[in-house]
Formats: structure tokens, C-alpha cells, sequence
């Protein structure tokens, strides 16, 4: 073989060897053959609350859209934090999710430190819906409606107790804002989720709480629970009679939401279909009738939608947080 043809041989298979090296970076940054395993939905709360049972409604619709099962893990604890930052770490491929709510827009100010750092830790996928929390008490309680518990709110001063499914979630602040605007005193329970929560309340080891829909909606309709008013500005239609706590306490506004995240890093393209399979999900008439009776919007739109709902919903809070003083304990 001459000089020239060995050289152009030994090009070629550079040229080969350099464009097989590729290959495998452009496969598995165009996300073209995702999802080829099961995809983990990690919940930061207790099995049996709002959150839990929207990530399950949502996994199976997702799963059949994808091809491949949604896993859905429990991982409760410091307020969602150890469930977030198990995801926030995880490898940006597409296949760890995590169904964030009120608590991933008010921990930047609510704890001192964040073990992901910040919520560009991750990258929205969906806003799934929004909704109203319910002011709940067992059905054999004292306390009727909200006349009866701001009266005993304030002639017992901290007596009253109210549950919550952990530090920063959204019936943890309900309840401080409630306090703040009525000018009474009622003492904050945490819990590890809305289920634990919810056992105690029924129990009579706590008062009441300022529930989600999702989570109170079927201890409401057995009769378990009786509903003494919602957060919304407006009272819900899925809560006949149930007035809007504002009609009692002027400028009370607390609203519920549950949102899909992933790792940061996570291609776009990958992003692109799990926002697509969500949002037929989340739109599909099995999806719909389930969480029909929660007082649940749908919103389903782009993953920019939940980048600026949640930086709105952080500025707000962080200044009622930090003009009340409030602490993650």
C-alpha cells in the first residue's frame, strides 16, 4: 500500500472512530429514545395526603402515555427538603421527578439553609393545579363554624392546636396567617404528611387543620370531618355552603398547588415529553373524575408557567414570612 492510500486510510477511521465517539453523547442528550425504564415520581410526604394521592392519580395516566410505569416513592421529613434533595441530586436524565407544593416556594425563606442550595436545582416541568386548602374538624367537635372558633381562638390564647403536614407547607402557613390576620393565638402541630395529620386530628389529639382539598375531600364526604371554610379568596364549588375564611378574616388568601420538577440539567428535549405526557395526563377524564371533588383547577401548560407562578408565590411569602417573623419551627 502507497504512502497516500495508507494516509487516507488512517483518516477515515479517524473520521469513523471520532463520529462513533459521538454517538453516544447525541443519543443521550436528544432524549429520542425516552423513557426506556420505569420513572420515579418521589412524593416529600407521608403516604395518604393530597400530594400522594394526586402523584398516584397522575402516575398511572402518565404511565400509559409514556409506555413505562410512574414508581411513586414516599420520602417525608423536614418539611419536603429530604424528599426534594434526594431529586435535586439525582442524575439529570428524566427518570427522578418530584410533585412540589406550596413548601418549594416558601423554603428559600422559611430555612436557613437549603441542602440543594436553591431552587435552581431544578427545572420545572408542569404547574399542575391549584387549589384551595379546607379548614377542617372532626365531626363531633365544639366548633361549629367560624364564629365559634375565632371566639374560642381568643378567649383561650394558644390553646387551640392545628395540625400540619410539616414545617412551610401550605396548611402550616394557612394557619399562621390565619393567627396573624384574626389577631388570635392557635399553636402549629407538625406532622411527617397530611396522613399522620389527618389520623391525629381524628383522633382528638389536635383541634383542626387547614387541609388540602385532596387530602380532606374523602374524610369530608364520609362525614368524618366537618368543613368550616376554605382559604380561596372565593368560597369553592366543590365545597357547597363551605364560606371563604376571608368573609371572617379581611385579606386571608392562601392557595394550594402541586407542580412537577426535575434535576436541573435535564435536557430539554426530555423535559419537552414529560410536560407533554403530563399534560394529557392531567387533562384525561380518568384524571379529571378523580380529582373532580378536590376543588382542583388544572393548569397544565408549559414548564415556563410554573417558573413564574412559583417566583410570584416566593416573593410573596418570603415578606409575610419575614415581616411575622415566622420560623420553620
Amino acid at each position: 500500500m502507497s504512502m497516500q492510500n495508507r494516509r487516507v486510510v488512517i483518516r477515515s477511521l479517524s473520521l469513523l472512530l471520532a463520529s462513533s465517539a459521538l454517538l453516544p453523547v447525541a443519543n443521550a442528550n436528544s432524549g429520542s429514545d425516552f423513557p426506556n425504564k420505569p420513572i420515579r415520581l418521589t412524593v416529600p410526604f407521608a403516604p395518604g395526603g393530597g400530594a400522594d394521592t394526586i402523584s398516584r392519580f397522575l402516575g398511572v395516566e402518565m404511565g400509559r402515555d409514556l409506555g413505562q410505569p410512574i414508581v411513586v416513592e414516599n420520602k417525608p421529613g423536614a418539611g419536603t427538603l429530604i424528599g426534594t434533595d434526594f431529586v435535586a441530586k439525582a442524575k439529570p436524565d428524566g427518570y427522578n421527578l418530584v410533585i412540589a407544593t406550596f413548601a418549594h416556594a416558601v423554603n428559600p425563606a422559611l430555612q436557613a439553609k437549603l441542602p440543594y442550595g436553591s431552587n435552581q436545582a431544578f427545572a420545572p416541568v408542569m404547574l399542575l393545579g391549584r387549589g384551595p386548602n379546607v379548614l377542617v374538624v372532626r365531626a363531633e367537635s365544639p366548633i361549629k363554624n367560624l364564629e365559634g372558633l375565632l371566639a374560642d381562638a381568643k378567649s383561650r390564647p394558644g390553646k387551640l392546636t392545628y395540625a400540619s403536614p410539616g414545617n412551610g407547607t401550605s396548611p402550616h402557613l394557612s394557619g399562621e396567617m390565619f393567627a396573624k390576620l384574626s389577631n388570635s393565638a392557635i399553636t402549629h402541630v407538625p406532622y411527617r404528611g397530611a396522613g399522620p395529620a389527618l389520623n391525629d386530628l381524628l383522633g382528638g389529639q389536635v383541634d383542626m387543620m387547614f387541609a388540602t382539598a385532596a387530602a380532606a375531600a374523602p374524610m369530608l364526604e364520609n362525614g368524618k370531618l366537618r368543613a368550616l371554610g376554605v382559604t380561596t379568596a372565593q368560597p369553592s364549588p366543590a365545597f357547597k355552603n363551605v364560606p371563604a375564611i376571608a368573609t371572617r378574616v379581611p385579606g386571608y388568601v392562601v392557595e394550594s398547588w402541586y407542580g412537577l420538577y426535575v434535576p436541573a440539567g435535564t435536557p430539554a428535549s426530555v423535559i419537552a415529553r414529560l410536560n407533554k405526557s403530563a399534560s394529557s395526563a392531567a387533562r384525561s377524564p380518568g384524571f379529571a373524575q378523580k380529582v373532580a371533588q378536590e376543588g382542583l383547577t388544572i393548569d397544565a401548560g408549559p414548564p415556563a408557567e410554573l417558573d413564574a407562578y412559583v417566583a410570584e408565590e416566593e416573593k410573596r411569602w418570603s415578606k409575610f414570612i419575614k415581616d411575622n417573623r415566622i420560623q420553620s419551627h
